[in-house]
């Protein structure tokens, strides 16, 4: 039996700024944000959005009368959550209106855990194939103004819905993971940023993903030659590129050259939108799925990393008819308006955060199908969008 994932959407929010205009308010040369860190624009989150009004908006572009009915359990991926106890998916599942014998759960381990919702999702679904699993991958990205990691922020989720006979990509059986106690990135809980060590970070990336592909290749006896394209984790695009390059090393024949230009797809969507943690690797597979040449019986392979560090590579098979099963991600991004630095500098401030005063948001400028209200009483409000 074919599981996998059947159906993906992805959703940000509908401002960004120019990394070029970041760059010049920070006093850099824009080719060290665009040629250097890979990145071209960012989304930006104003206070009446977080994980769970884009983890509902990604979802809600899924659903159906029909499909809506067969969704068994909601996983939200995020190591931005909005609470120490309570899953992001609860309200997330409230505000898609689903029915009350769902089960909903969140997972944490930095930008790895939508990778673990997927094989989680996979087991369910094996165990009861009439089942559909709905995987959420939200995050907002953050480390402060004028530090060194602002310019590898972004926001946005990646929804998907895992079965039985999938649409867009059947997951094959062996998987590789691989993790050690490393202090390469992490967010203690009295933080709101994100604290790294960039360059240590980058090492242990490529390490762990040499490690689980040459690990795989021992597995299953294939060859570089076996795919038609690898997908990375990209918290900034360049960081796939090091990857494969560390990979290909000085190769330049057919498949080293199918290789940089899948890649090249990939980071299509990524450099427009920024880091999105644990839905990085998925938005990129969309971006490869959308803007890569790519066929039906295609074998993908997926390589997923979490700081801390793990690291897992898998594998797919591309199925027929798969671009039918993915919302229009570039037309999503045309829609959105550009916002100045100056604004983009006072959205940051603006966050909820931890502050545990009763607030309220003026809701009149998000045009987003869901937003945060404000809170009360410690408590988020949460509401559509009228």
């Amino acid at each position: 039996m074919k599981i996998g994932i059947d159906e993906m959407a992805f959703a940000t929010t509908d401002q960004y700024i120019d990394l070029r205009e970041l760059a010049k308010r920070r006093g850099d040369e824009p080719d060290k944000y665009t040629i250097g860190i890979g990145q071209d624009q960012q989304a930006v989150v104003p206070p009446t959005q977080d994980i769970v009004t884009l983890g509902a908006a990604a979802a809600e572009k899924l659903l159906n009368p029909t499909n809506i009915k067969n969704i068994s359990t909601i996983i939200v991926a995020t190591e931005s959550g909005i609470d120490n106890s309570k899953a992001s998916a609860i309200y997330i599942k409230h505000l898609l209106g689903l029915n009350d014998f769902v089960r909903t759960v969140e997972l944490k381990e930095a930008c790895y855990s939508g990778t673990a919702a997927i094989q989680f999702a996979r087991g369910l679904v094996a165990l009861n194939p009439q089942e559909t699993v709905l995987v959420i991958a939200a995050d907002i990205a953050r480390y402060g103004l004028n530090t060194p990691g602002e310019v590898t922020q972004g926001a946005g989720a990646v929804a998907m819905l895992i079965g039985a006979n999938p649409h867009v990509l059947a997951i094959e059986p062996t998987a590789v993971s691989y993790s050690k106690d490393i202090m390469d990135f992490w967010r203690p809980l009295y933080a709101t940023e994100a604290m790294v060590d960039g360059k240590y970070s980058t090492n242990v990336y490529i390490d762990f993903f040499l490690q689980t592909f040459t690990r795989y290749q021992q597995l299953t006896g294939r060859k570089l030659e076996d795919f038609a394209g690898l997908a990375f984790h990209l918290p900034f695009t360049k960081m796939g590129k090091k990857a494969l390059e560390a990979l290909l090393g000085q190769r330049t024949d057919p498949t080293a050259q199918r290789m940089r230009k899948q890649l090249t797809a990939e980071q299509a969507y990524c450099r427009q939108v920024g880091n999105l943690y644990t839905g990085s690797l998925y938005l990129g597979l969309m971006s490869m799925l959308q803007n890569g040449r790519i066929q039906a019986g295609d074998r993908l392979g997926l390589f997923s990393y979490g700081s801390g560090a793990e690291g897992e590579f898998y594998t797919g098979i591309v199925q027929a008819g798969f671009a039918t099963y993915l919302n229009d991600i570039q037309a999503d991004l045309d829609a959105r308006h550009q916002v100045s630095i100056d604004e983009y500098e006072r959205l940051f401030n603006a966050q909820l955060g931890m502050n545990s005063a009763d607030q309220q948001f003026d809701l009149a400028g998000d045009q987003l199908p869901f937003v945060l209200a404000g809170q009360r009483d410690h408590q988020r409000i949460y509401q559509r969008n009228q």
